[in-house]
């Protein structure tokens, strides 16, 4: 349930709605503005039917209300605003779109140097690649390890960007944590829940991944995992789900990135490399995923994708990604003027 505050409430006043929650067994989560307190709890049964009855008899609680769906802390019952997810001098959710690219898998120094140089050059924020690769064949290139991690963050000393990588399992969340400033959750761990329970303790950002066969709900229920473990720091990528169409490598579910925006609080970042499989697709798909309102996209591109040891057919080359920036900034104008409007009348 949501219990909002009366206006300049006192601390003390706060504190005791708070025990009171905590009374019933119920688990709490504050939003605190500059003149309001809104509180958010959790809990099953009849201890939430009570504690309900118990607040509404308090006179510093204003309203308590139910919420309705079971992701309750993601949802946009229990914060109407956006989350701005920080990432060093970068802020996704906000009135910036975001760009994140960078290779499949990091394959060596020279080649993951590269590619933040050119990334950045073209205009991205953030660098992705993969150092752990979760890979369907056990024959496949399984990623450089720690040896990848060490390699981005000197990519990231070079240029300054921020590093965007994948954690595969729940053990080794501090090692990528040490490295990373983004710790991505790929496709096949998206109902990891025993990893999506530590990342609520790793102190870094999370890009949770669609599963390739979740719905909707079932990705913003893993998101829940995090943010009650306690990291509200969570964006949703949306990055195509199997259906029987075979054409693309996956189907990308455009109509998902505008959905998630009326159900949650949460950034929603488009990867249209994942969703197509196609270099071809890539821009088309990309232009579509800022006018549906994703708050960024997670592009693939390679200093030469011949060679690229993974993903190759879907990652951009270096004049291909830079045209995409080029040809996305009419796209991100209006974005940017629709943003602006919606903050005005929100």
């Amino acid at each position: 349930m949501i219990i909002s505050i009366r206006r300049n409430a006192s601390r003390e006043e706060v504190e005791q709605v708070r025990s009171r929650i905590e009374e019933f067994g119920l688990k709490v989560h504050s939003i605190e503005g500059e003149e309001r307190v809104v509180i958010g709890a959790v809990g099953v049964g009849s201890a939430v039917t009570a504690c309900l009855e118990a607040l509404e008899a308090m006179p510093q609680v204003e309203k308590a209300v139910r919420i309705s769906v079971p992701y309750k802390f993601v949802s946009k019952e229990f914060r109407a605003t956006k989350t701005e997810v920080k990432i060093g001098k970068v802020t996704v959710g906000g009135s910036e779109f975001v760009m994140m690219a960078g290779p499949c898998s990091v394959e060596g120094e020279k080649q993951i140097l590269e590619s933040a140089e050119l990334v950045a050059k073209a205009g991205a924020q953030l660098l992705r690649g993969g150092a752990f690769k979760p890979r369907t064949s056990p024959y496949d290139f399984q990623g450089m390890a720690e040896e990848g991690l060490k390699l981005l963050a000197k990519a990231r000393e070079v240029t300054g960007l921020g590093i965007v990588t994948e954690v595969m399992s729940d053990a080794d969340v501090p090692l990528v944590a040490e490295y990373a400033d983004v710790l991505q959750i790929g496709a096949r761990n998206m109902q990891n829940f025993a990893l999506l329970k530590t990342l609520g303790k790793c102190g870094r950002p999370i890009l949770l991944k669609r599963g390739m066969s979740a719905t909707v709900k079932e990705l913003l229920m893993s998101a829940e995992y995090i943010v009650a473990h306690g990291n509200p720091d969570v964006m949703l990528c949306e990055r195509g789900i199997r259906t029987f169409e075979t054409v693309t490598r996956n189907t990308c579910d455009i109509g998902a990135v505008a959905a998630l925006q009326e159900m949650t609080h949460l950034p929603i970042i488009l990867d249209p490399s994942h969703a197509t499989g196609k270099r071809s697709l890539v821009p088309p798909v990309s232009k579509a995923g800022v006018a549906v309102g994703a708050d960024g996209l997670i592009v693939e591109m390679h200093p030469n994708p011949e060679k690229a040891w993974s993903d190759g057919a879907q990652s951009l080359s270096p004049a291909e990604f830079t045209k995409l920036m080029a040809d996305l900034q009419p796209y991100i104008a209006l974005w940017k003027k629709e943003r602006a409007a919606a903050a005005v009348t929100a």
